[in-house]
């Protein structure tokens, strides 16, 4: 008996994640958690244990959760799922360096001492680069494999200093010649990997890769347009359906907020663009420094919006929604956008291409160029709008459900 105990639980594969703040929260790497653990809550072949931040920013909040089991002050188990939280020092920037190392510290103890066979470790962004050797020794000598998702190109954000840049890019580096697999977001971020850094793995090898996309949810809201939270919302806003175009994404350069705002008011549309944002005044008075676009009331910033159903709403309701992102793999934004919104103007970077293909209209950052498309969308006829909302859906469907990725994700997890 005791030995089919033991063969039972030798069959389970158990599952490490480290690198997302906690589970559900607003943010890629979190809904990636949450949606992974809970299209595999029921699923008998595979154990999660998530790392989860306690304090600081983004940390874990689980009494926010429905059906959660207390385990301990650390511990708890979500969606099957046994998730531990790590303490972080307010140490700055740094933070995320060390909620790294301190989460795969923990995932090393536990191994060892649940004596957990054949064990992954899925480590999510490239923080910990000059740890990597350390880590990817430590799990290997346990039986453990390190598997990478190497995110998208963070040394190319105009956020960062020229040193911290070639930290990110060193960091890279170091991680993907650590990792027994790159799980790669983006076909283009595979081809980059491969790229870089064939020929400079561990005595000249290879790194080993493989393509499984970011998911998005095609439920519709639950909410109706009457509905009297988004009433609320839309006229404290001065907002109404159908009448704004939307961005959603964080108020940093690469998401290229300056030239969707200029080109916009070079626009001869009448309806309003709304944008969804964190607060960043630094920043915002640089840009009405540049562009004086507070005298321009069709421009908006509405704020950020954590009610999930509130924003699926609006990006429903929305006329046409902006994509400007040019750093990065497979952008969760995106993917809710072209679930949810009809027409989506996005700038023609391959990363953003690759996702859309044909169902979505593209936009350069050259002068003027984005003002006329503004002007061509806004007199496009509603059965060529809807075709477009038609065909964006039915490319989500197929190849960006969270179905049909958590079933990858399974694949490649359980083939070990």
């Amino acid at each position: 008996m005791m030995e089919q105990c033991k063969n039972k639980m030798s069959d389970v594969q158990n599952v490490f994640l480290v690198g997302a703040k906690s589970l559900g929260a607003y943010g890629g790497y979190e809904t990636f958690v949450y949606k992974l653990t809970e299209y595999h809550q029921n699923n008998p072949n595979i154990k999660y244990h998530v790392a989860c931040k306690a304090n600081g920013d983004g940390c874990m909040d689980e009494t926010k959760l429905d059906n959660v089991k207390r385990i301990s002050d650390t511990e708890f188990e979500f969606h099957h799922a046994r998730c531990f939280k790590i303490h972080i020092p307010q140490i700055g920037p740094a933070q995320a360096i060390y909620y790294d190392v301190a989460a795969l510290r923990e995932c090393c103890k536990y191994i060892k001492k649940n004596n957990i066979e054949n064990p992954i470790v899925y480590i999510m962004a490239c923080r910990i680069g000059p740890f990597a050797k350390h880590f990817y020794r430590e799990l290997h000598r346990i039986g453990g494999k390190v598997y990478l998702n190497p995110d998208g190109h963070e040394w190319m954000r105009a956020k960062w200093s020229k040193p911290i840049r070639k930290y990110w890019k060193i960091s890279e580096q170091m991680m993907v010649k650590y990792c027994d697999l790159a799980i790669c977001d983006s076909v283009n971020i595979e081809k980059y990997i491969h790229e870089q850094y064939d020929g400079k793995g561990i005595n000249g090898k290879n790194p080993d890769t493989t393509y499984i996309a970011y998911g998005a949810d095609l439920t519709p809201s639950k909410l109706s347009d009457d509905d009297e939270k988004l009433v609320e919302w839309y006229k404290d806003k001065g907002l109404s359906k159908k009448n704004y175009y939307l961005v959603v994404g964080r108020f940093v350069p690469e998401n290229n907020f300056e030239t969707m705002i200029r080109e916009f008011m070079k626009s001869r549309t009448d309806k309003d663009f709304a944008i969804i944002t964190t607060k960043d005044d630094k920043f915002l008075a640089e840009l009405d420094n540049k562009l004086h676009f507070s005298k321009d009331k069709r421009i908006k910033f509405v704020g950020t919006v954590y009610d999930k159903e509130l924003l699926k709403k609006i990006r429903e309701n929305a006329y046409a929604y902006f994509h400007g992102h040019e750093v990065g793999g497979t952008n969760p934004s995106l993917l809710e956008a072209l679930g949810a919104t009809k027409l989506n103007l996005l700038l023609g970077v391959g990363f953003n291409r690759e996702v859309a293909e044909d169902v979505a209209l593209y936009w350069t950052k050259e002068d003027g160029n984005l003002a006329t498309l503004i002007d061509k969308v806004d007199a496009l006829p509603e059965e060529k709008i809807e075709l477009l909302g038609q065909k964006a859906k039915r490319r989500i469907k197929d190849a960006y459900s969270w179905e049909f990725i958590s079933k990858r994700y399974e694949e490649v997890f359980t083939k070990i």
